[in-house]
């Protein structure tokens, strides 16, 4: 008689010695799986989910995939989603999975956490805490990259992803352009940026509404086998500021910028969004005005629909920046949908590379 998986697995669990195995992953959003991020040996500090501790030796893990929520702040839904990618990719074994958790001044906090703005310069865009004013939303992110990129307790990692959906999209496009610890850490970082609503565009230029731009184009543009494609009918123009002053602050640009990014030239941010290699993806039919779709006149001016500002913004910082470590994705048939986003084939090898 055959013995059974439950069997195999006990014995081969007793052929290793303990000191070898690894802890399972905890995967399941609860307080199981809460751990704390401390700031600067303070009493400061944010949660996050994690499928492994942040403090204890673990030489299996050899990748990280952080993800960021969207607007509604939900870390358990977004960590469920980049757990069930690792799982249906065969990667829970060696990546941790994090999903920090960005609350905002209207949500409960524990004691000591920080809270991020909700308007203005947000969580989204490195804001500064209300409650800590000395610490971003993007010194929360250095944290976590510190915390592993620290060889004591992960020896063998050897590649940080940092993705975000809708919202989490968007604060992954500007952390990316923007983080001082990229280069830093010993350890190879990369961005995926999915489906954000705005873009911090790196120069004062915006899409023409014409070609791909054409709000009428724009949405017949992912029907049939072409709609798989990314679109390159992008040209660029000067925006008629009269109408919306601000159009090109940040964090829709690079004007009037606060805190974590003040002390930054503009050509050091073209320079790192550029530079620094990241994915953009882009649904297939993300062109709804739905899922907390930003119609504010500074996002419309950066396109008609998520899936066209994507492709537009793509377009100018591969053509005019000229970024060799840039590449796009139209995910087939995924609206506003990280579930759909993530857990498909196509997009495994970005977040989970090699």
């Amino acid at each position: 008689m055959r013995p059974s998986c439950a069997v195999l697995a006990c014995l081969l669990a007793l052929a290793i010695p303990a000191s070898a195995q690894s802890p399972a992953p905890c995967t399941t959003a609860t307080t199981a799986c809460e751990q704390w991020i401390t700031y600067g040996g303070g009493s400061a500090r944010s949660m996050v989910y994690a499928t492994s501790p942040l403090t204890a030796p673990n030489a299996a893990i050899t990748r990280a995939l952080i993800m960021v929520h969207g607007a509604g702040r939900n870390a358990d839904h977004y960590f469920q989603t980049a757990t069930a990618a690792a799982f249906l990719y065969g990667a829970l074994a060696n990546t941790i999975v994090i999903a920090p958790h960005f609350i905002a001044e209207r949500d409960s906090a524990a004691p000591n956490e920080v809270v991020w703005p909700e308007r203005g310069d947000t969580w989204r865009s490195g804001g500064m805490s209300p409650t800590n004013p000395t610490l971003s939303s993007f010194d929360f992110m250095d944290e976590i990259l510190r915390r592993l990129a620290d060889k004591k307790v992960f020896p063998n990692l050897t590649r940080i992803v940092v993705a975000g959906h809708s919202a989490g999209g968007q604060f992954a496009t500007r952390y990316e352009m923007a983080n001082t610890v990229h280069g830093t850490l010993g350890v190879r970082v990369s961005y995926v940026v999915a489906n954000p609503s705005s873009y911090a565009w790196p120069a004062a230029v915006r899409p023409l509404r014409q070609g791909d731009a054409d709000s009428a184009a724009a949405v017949r543009a992912p029907l049939g086998k072409d709609g798989e494609a990314v679109h390159t009918g992008y040209t660029y123009g000067p925006f008629d500021s009269t109408a919306v002053p601000r159009y090109n602050h940040w964090p829709a640009g690079l004007e009037d910028r606060r805190g974590y990014t003040e002390h930054m030239s503009d050509d050091q941010l073209r320079r790192q969004l550029a530079e620094r290699p990241t994915t953009y993806l882009l649904g297939q039919v993300d062109v709804l005005p739905l899922g907390g779709f930003d119609s504010s006149p500074s996002a419309m001016a950066q396109g008609p629909t998520r899936r066209a500002r994507g492709e537009a913004f793509f377009k100018y910082v591969t053509d005019t920046l000229r970024a060799k470590n840039s590449k796009a994705i139209i995910v087939p048939e995924c609206g506003h949908n990280d579930r759909c986003i993530f857990t498909t084939d196509i997009v495994f090898p970005a977040i989970f590379p090699n």
